[in-house]
């Protein structure tokens, strides 16, 4: 069995990889993601899980041989990328902006094998659709705290999932990680996916 170390805080994407099978060491990186800045949104994501992926690979306590996955997801809307709003008042700004209107939400992915040192990066995209939700909906969202803890403001797994109407692409990539994408980037470095399952108790 192959070990897959989570660079990543999310329970939303701990959550998706082991409803795949794949139960990954979580070490989070600690990157300061506000260092990076007037990048387009997909590169944007992409060099912050190249960062995010680099910080926690060189850590003593990564298990030998592991693979380190760095991922970062920002909506893209009107060109800009929008991560996790910085209060309240601007997650109402940007579900006014987004309602009724469609973004791209982009989740970079950077894999790295400790064993070998090589590394493979990759940004996944998926077009998601909101309703046109009102705005005493947006209030009370924005009330329950939910939207301030992840990019573009929204969880489409949690309690905005009735906010959004259809989503072209992968499903799992609006979650946070792309389990497609992912599967190939870890036969690019030359591992089995159903070498990353965790045994079944």
């Amino acid at each position: 069995m192959t070990t897959l170390v989570l660079a990543s805080a999310s329970p939303a994407r701990l959550a998706t990889l082991r409803s795949a099978g794949v139960d990954p060491v979580v070490i989070v990186s600690g990157v300061d993601e506000s260092q990076l800045t007037n990048l387009p949104p997909a590169e944007l994501a992409l060099r912050l899980a190249e960062l995010k992926c680099a910080a926690v690979a060189a850590r003593d306590d990564v298990p030998s041989g592991a693979l380190v996955l760095g991922c970062d997801s920002v909506l893209e809307l009107d060109g800009e990328a929008l991560g996790k709003p910085a209060d309240a008042d601007d997650a109402v700004r940007r579900w006014r902006a987004m309602r009724g209107r469609s973004g791209v939400l982009r989740t970079g992915h950077c894999l790295r094998d400790t064993g070998t040192g090589r590394v493979v990066a990759a940004t996944a995209s998926t077009t998601v659709h909101f309703a046109d939700v009102d705005d005493d909906e947006i209030a009370a969202y924005v009330a329950t705290g939910e939207p301030l803890h992840v990019a573009g403001a929204f969880t489409i797994d949690g309690l905005a999932g009735a906010f959004v109407t259809r989503i072209d692409g992968d499903h799992h990539n609006v979650v946070g990680v792309s389990l497609p994408l992912l599967r190939e980037l870890v036969a690019e470095l030359g591992h089995a996916w159903t070498a990353l399952w965790s045994p079944r108790r």
